[in-house]
């Protein structure tokens, strides 16, 4: 309207009242300067002469009265939306996947759009997937955006990025976190796992050949993955940094070693007995070790609610800059949402560590053989699942195992390999140190009802 006024577009303008032309004074000092060069303004609820002195100043006083009235209801505006906020509320349109209840109601999960999303929100944490493939799943299945067309890119990114779906509200215009009241859709995990994917720590690529162990080995001079190339039938794996000294390496050798170190994870037929045995015995006494795992947790919960609570007197006393606070904050509220999730599962009998452990077991011991069985994209996860590193230093491959299956592959033997004699001490031992870590291994990335592009 300004912009109008200014190129002579109109002889004047006409406004209901002094109030709507003054809701900051910037707009009416630049309205000012229009009276100024002749403009006619005129306001229907008050009869002001803006062309005369003692108009124009009661004007004035006016526009800032009405100036601060907005001011004034700004304040008490985000007054009312900070508190719905701390009260574990979202006083905003709820994301995709959400339905909205009305003012001051938790938001709850839409039966149609919800399960969609967390498909999606599980699809990308297997790395698996890249955005505009997703795009396209996802819209085949059924999801649609508020509108009720096509989930975009840039919308499926919002998705996967925001952490509301974990339970956590985050404003990102203020940099501020709030713990929600609202049910999550996936865990912190599932949640981390997608942080990562989208940074590229775990990365998705278009590719021509699919070979079984590209983004697998790494350069141990200069810590890059290694390319894989057919090269007269067979497949080479080679460093394509310039400054680096060129290491190649066979798949046949790679696939051997894979098969070796695989092989060290079988337990035998004593080792099994002995294991099944103690797993029963586990399973036997879960329920008073349940309610152990389940005041340890609300001990740790209660512990950062505490360092939350110093974390805001700090605040308060000025002994931390916001920044400092609000990244502080975020860290602690994500901690205790991790352990929330892990609480609600031995609440719900969801997560049992008996049951997890008879799972690892099984999976440690039958490793070798599903390796030999599996195909690539499977081959591919295990290896990732088993291993924390790979790494090739001129011809020498170095196979790391991932915690807790070095501590499996490691288990005290005598010297032809056979089982020790002190068995049961080493196996008790290794039970101890896998009961303690056994969330340290995602089981589901060789689940087979994970779906594959």
């Amino acid at each position: 309207m300004l912009r109008l006024l200014r190129q002579k577009k109109a002889a004047g303008v006409i406004i209901h009242k002094i109030d709507r032309s003054a809701r900051n004074l910037k707009d009416w000092a630049d309205l000012g300067e229009l009276i100024d060069k002749g403009i006619e303004v005129h306001f229907a609820n008050e009869s002001l002469d803006l062309h005369s002195r003692g108009g124009r100043l009661s004007a004035d006083i006016q526009a800032v009265v009405a100036s601060d009235f907005i001011r004034n209801l700004r304040e008490e505006t985000k007054k009312g939306i900070y508190g719905r906020l701390k009260q574990g509320f979202y006083p905003l349109r709820a994301p995709i996947g959400y339905l909205d209840n009305g003012a001051a109601k938790v938001k709850t999960i839409d039966p149609e759009k919800g399960p969609l999303v967390r498909q999606a929100l599980e699809m990308y944490a297997t790395g698996q997937w890249s955005i505009p493939t997703l795009v396209d799943e996802l819209y085949r299945r059924g999801l649609r955006n508020h509108a009720g067309g096509k989930v975009t890119r840039t919308g499926l990114h919002t998705i996967l990025r925001n952490p509301f779906y974990t339970g956590i509200i985050r404003i990102r215009a203020a940099n501020q976190t709030f713990a929600g009241n609202h049910e999550s859709l996936i865990s912190k995990r599932t949640f981390d796992r997608i942080q990562d994917t989208l940074h590229g720590r775990v990365g998705t690529r278009t590719k021509v050949h699919d070979f079984p162990f590209r983004r697998f080995i790494k350069c141990g001079r200069c810590g890059y993955s290694l390319i894989g190339e057919l090269q007269k039938g067979n497949v080479y794996y080679r460093c394509h940094t310039k400054t680096c000294p060129t290491t190649t390496v066979r798949e046949d050798a790679i696939i051997t070693l894979a098969s070796e170190q695989l092989k060290k994870l079988e337990f035998t037929p004593r080792e099994q007995r002995f294991l099944r045995e103690r797993t029963i015995q586990l399973k036997a006494s879960w329920i008073a070790d349940r309610e152990q795992h389940l005041q340890a947790l609300k001990v740790k919960i209660q512990q950062v609610t505490e360092r939350l609570n110093r974390l805001m007197d700090a605040y308060l006393d000025q002994a931390l800059e916001r920044d400092m606070f609000e990244e502080r904050k975020a860290t602690l509220l994500q901690d205790r949402r991790a352990l929330e999730d892990t609480l609600a599962g031995y609440q719900s009998n969801r997560l049992s560590v008996p049951e997890e452990l008879e799972k690892f077991l099984e999976l440690a011991g039958s490793a070798y053989s599903l390796y030999q069985n599996a195909n690539i994209e499977k081959r591919r996860r295990l290896l990732r699942t088993v291993t924390s590193n790979c790494t090739i230093q001129a011809k020498n491959l170095e196979f790391t195992y991932a915690t807790p299956f070095r501590e499996v592959a490691a288990r005290e033997k005598s010297d032809d390999c056979a089982p020790s004699k002190e068995i049961h001490r080493t196996l008790e031992g290794l039970l101890t140190f896998l009961t303690a870590n056994i969330e340290k291994v995602s089981l589901t990335l060789i689940d087979p009802t994970i779906p594959e592009n």
